[in-house]
């Protein structure tokens, strides 16, 4: 089988869904062929990996993108290179811009195309538009996006909840992703290697984070509820393993809280508390040497449709706290395998107290939970590869022919984009290539008049004003390459 995973992050960037299509495509490559398409990062060595990896145009979109660059899904290289290796099927795991590119590719292969939807887009959507109009355009357009896919899975139920009460309308399977940990605990020499360095006394409870440091999974409600464990006394270790966008606001809190903290030094004076910041760990050995050393998993996200982080940590036999009702928490008994608390401070501070004085317990929790909610890749991609087969014998029986019939619009709408592209380019203030790009991705789905340009155009460029370093050089370049490629795209002559 060949296949073309799409996404929009890749490694070197660290998150979820990067590291969701890596392994799907290590997992897979052991008996099929596959190929990675993703935005270029400059400094990426992506001939490193037992797959091929198309790193297609890209723009510097990360001081406002919350550290992403920004993929140019008209890309015609790229366009090239995925049609060329003729996929049987396209696999995106995001429904931006991969699901663009995906679906340019299908236009000349015919290859079906699998969406998996990973995290809650409308929270990415309305963090980053402050305009209620905009924003509700933004996800018009993502949902119709998501529909003109040939088949769409959730990687949890709580995903698929979301992507319905955004308004899609058409079916939806849960795949669910897996972890590259093999099941069981680090060595302890392992351990001891990967921990020495920090100031994690004997005896004294370790809590361990690990993830993207963003505000909206919920770390300040950790941080407040570490402050009330403090203040009683209560030894304690919180260690927060990633980075991002709000680190340096999360360290502000620590530093006006008052809280004792190290950030990957250790301080010679002892605290009775202390919260540690190591940044980003890549390596995975180390990242499980972590998870065998923390007493608790603590993970208050209500943002997050998967937590493999979780699974990770059980796979480790680490139990994790989690918000009751969570996307995370799917599979969790409190008690049994995990904990479940409330969405506020009070109850978070309440189950670290108690957790504290009773570490047996969160040993036999992980104990099970590594027997209950782990699921390594292996068996997850099984899963997916049977899916798989399933689709293309949908396609050989003609199941998505209506779907097909929807790429005969491609064409037009990319040379409606691309005109609005233009327009935009002319005007006399300069913006981001990624802001101008991801415009012309959401004109060809919504429609958007020249006056509605204009004033989205004047929104970005109000936010904007002191980051606008635009290259027209590269634009005009850019245009031109994809002009180039209209007539090949039209005439399928790839």
């Amino acid at each position: 089988m060949k296949i073309a995973l799409l996404n929009d992050s890749f490694p070197p960037v660290i998150d979820g869904v990067a590291n969701a299509v890596y392994n799907y495509a290590s997992t897979l490559c052991k008996e099929d062929e596959v190929v990675v398409g993703t935005p270029n990062y400059p400094e990426a060595d992506y001939t490193k990996y037992p797959f091929s990896v198309i790193p297609y145009t890209s723009f510097n979109t990360t001081s406002f993108a919350s550290g992403y660059r920004t993929g140019n899904p008209f890309d015609l290289k790229a366009i090239q290179e995925v049609t060329r290796f003729q996929p049987d099927l396209i696999h995106s795991h995001c429904p931006i811009m991969s699901t663009y590119l995906a679906k340019l590719v299908r236009n000349v292969t015919d290859s079906p195309i699998i969406l998996t939807y990973h995290t809650k887009y409308d929270v990415d959507i309305k963090n980053a538009i402050t305009s209620e109009l905009l924003q509700k355009k933004s996800i018009e357009a993502l949902v119709s996006n998501i529909s003109s896919c040939d088949e769409v899975w959730a990687v949890s139920e709580g995903a698929k909840e979301n992507l319905y009460s955004l308004g899609y309308k058409g079916e939806c399977k849960v795949v669910y992703n897996g972890v590259d940990f093999e099941k069981g605990k680090a060595n302890p020499e392992l351990v001891q290697e990967a921990t020495k360095d920090y100031d994690l006394p004997p005896g004294v409870p370790v809590f361990l984070f690990v993830g993207r440091l963003m505000k909206y999974k919920g770390i300040p409600l950790l941080i407040e509820a570490f402050k009330r464990l403090y203040e009683k006394d209560i030894p304690f270790r919180f260690v927060l393993i990633g980075d991002g966008a709000d680190r340096d606001s999360i360290l502000q809190e620590v530093i006006d809280k008052k809280l004792p903290y190290d950030t990957n030094k250790i301080k010679s004076d002892y605290a009775h508390g202390k919260i540690l910041f190591t940044g980003a760990i890549q390596d995975r050995a180390v990242l499980k040497a972590w998870n065998t050393r923390a007493d608790v998993f603590l993970f208050p996200s209500t943002f997050d449709t998967n937590g493999l982080v979780v699974r990770e940590a059980a796979a480790c036999g680490l139990a994790s706290m989690l918000i009751e009702g969570s996307c995370a928490a799917e599979g969790i008994v409190d008690g049994r395998n995990g904990f479940l608390v409330q969405q506020e401070v009070d109850s978070i501070a309440e189950f670290l107290e108690t957790i504290s004085q009773n570490l047996p317990l969160a040993k036999a929790c992980g104990e099970r939970a590594m027997e209950e909610i782990y699921l390594s890749w292996e068996d997850a991609i099984g899963v997916a590869r049977k899916n798989y087969e399933l689709v293309l014998e949908k396609k050989d029986r003609g199941e998505y022919k209506h779907k097909q019939q929807e790429t005969s619009l491609m064409n037009q709408a990319i040379t409606q984009s691309l005109t609005d592209f233009i327009y935009l380019t002319e005007a006399p203030t300069r913006m981001k290539e990624g802001m101008l790009d991801n415009m012309n991705a959401f004109t060809k789905d919504v429609k958007l008049t020249h006056n509605q340009l204009l004033a989205i155009k004047a929104h970005v460029q109000a936010r904007l004003a002191q980051d606008a370093t635009i290259m027209e050089k590269e634009i005009k370049k850019s245009l031109n390459e994809v002009y180039e490629g209209i007539q090949r795209l039209t005439n399928k002559d790839l």
